[in-house]
């Protein structure tokens, strides 16, 4: 597969051109990337409006992927959460009000879409016994209740699918449910760009969602920063000719070039040895949790390329287990008092591997009721956009009961907001910041 945008910028490179134009740095300065972070000079294509080099690396990533329309992002998938709700509000049915039903662990980009978009949501909680700030299982018989208690159907579902510790929704039985009563179905796959090349692939694209986007950055050979809109073959027509204007609207005019070149660099790996690395390293992590699940250790999701272990379960803290792991040599994705989030990739290799198994086994898990607090229940008294866009106050925790939450206090990663902003914070919010170390929030003055 040709990779033009690369292409395009050796070519620049040799012709050594004056270069009496962006960036300042002329091609020149301590990082040995510069002669290649270049502005929309002739031939370089515009990614908003891309006919030529851009255009072609972007129609490569949809037959990868197997999309209807594949599109470029260099400021993640924050980005294209937002293109994503606009492009399910302008196609949504006449009459139908632009309300979404999200599951609860939405990442906080969600929140300033909705509330730049100004779109009311509802929210679905989680299900079952296991429950995480992180996580939000989700049912088809959870969905379908909740979709038959609504006055009317919402224009979209809004799930998280794998969500940051792992776990991964029912995709294809919850497209069905949505596309029977008519509503789109939109993926936060930002953790899941390489399931489309797994032996079984299961990218929410594969198991029918309509939209979604993926960090390639996360668990591709991409620079941070680079993620994928998709839109699905079978999505509104209308959408694939409006995605380039959904991104425009939240998107910088300076696009980083480096970033669309390791995009472009990513599909020439991903139509060569690529596929067959992703599923090596996921069959060897299958193995090693497999020993893991042997020696004791609480693990947590499906994910095959997302290692979580239940430090909490397992009689440890995630602080403790993050420590013992760098003695090893292994810094983890994320660790708090509950989990460790360990991230691999089809560049992880065999020797690092093995270094995770040794940490570990210099451990010894302890099984241990879980400390989780419950999930705070906010009640809305003002919507997402009036509580973002009002004026605000910094307090102590301590003088935040019942006042209402103006912005989302958390730290990222996660980046999953405890509460939602227009709700009262109530005792069982104030022990759920306190737990996750948070002692202020922003409020409504």
């Amino acid at each position: 597969m040709d990779t033009p945008i690369l292409e395009f910028l050796k070519g620049y490179e040799r012709e050594g051109m004056s270069r009496f134009h962006m960036p300042g740095h002329k091609g020149l300065g301590p990082l040995g990337c510069e002669d290649w972070d270049i502005t929309e000079v002739k031939g370089a294509d515009v990614l908003y409006e891309a006919e030529g080099v851009i255009a072609r690396s972007e129609e490569n990533a949809a037959r990868l992927f197997g999309s209807g329309r594949t599109l470029y992002s260099t400021e993640g998938s924050s980005q294209c959460i937002r293109a994503m709700l606009t492009l399910a509000l302008l196609n949504r049915p006449a009459g139908r009000a632009p309300v979404v039903l999200a599951a609860r662990n939405v990442h906080k980009s969600f929140l300033y879409a909705a509330a730049l978009l100004d779109l009311e949501v509802e929210w679905l909680w989680p299900e079952g016994a296991r429950r995480s700030l992180c996580s939000c299982p989700v049912t088809p018989e959870g969905l379908e209740k909740a979709l038959s208690a609504m006055e009317a159907p919402p224009m979209a579902v809004y799930l998280t699918s794998p969500d940051y510790l792992g776990a991964m929704a029912d995709v294809r039985a919850l497209a069905e449910i949505c596309h029977r009563r008519d509503t789109l179905l939109l993926v936060d796959n930002a953790h899941g760009s390489y399931l489309h090349f797994l032996e079984e692939p299961c990218h929410p694209l594969d198991l029918g969602a309509d939209l979604c986007c993926d960090s390639a950055h996360k668990t591709l050979p991409v620079l941070t920063g680079g993620a994928y809109l998709h839109i699905a073959r079978t999505a509104p027509k209308a959408a694939l000719e409006q995605a380039k204007q959904a991104l425009a609207l939240f998107g910088s005019t300076s696009p980083s070039y480096l970033l669309l070149a390791s995009l472009d660099g990513c599909n020439g790996w991903l139509a060569g040895e690529g596929p067959e690395r992703i599923r090596a390293v996921a069959a060897a992590l299958t193995t090693l949790k497999a020993h893991l699940t042997r020696q004791g250790w609480t693990l947590w999701g499906q994910e095959p390329l997302k290692l979580t272990v239940d430090a909490a379960a397992s009689g440890w803290s995630g602080e403790e287990l993050a420590d013992l792991l760098r003695v090893g040599g292994v810094e983890p994705e994320f660790a708090d008092r509950d989990h460790v989030v360990l991230m691999a990739s089809g560049n992880t290799t065999g020797e690092d591997l093995q270094r995770l198994a040794d940490a570990l086994d210099c451990g010894t898990p302890r099984p241990s009721e879980s400390t989780l607090p419950p999930m705070a229940l906010g009640r809305r008294v003002r919507s997402i956009r009036e509580a973002l866009l009002a004026p605000q106050e910094e307090l102590p925790l301590e003088n935040c009961l019942g006042r209402i939450l103006a912005a989302p206090t958390v730290s990222c990663p996660p980046a999953v907001p405890v509460l939602v902003c227009g709700e009262e914070i109530g005792e069982d919010a104030v022990e759920c910041f306190r737990y996750y170390g948070i002692e202020s929030c922003s409020v409504i003055k």
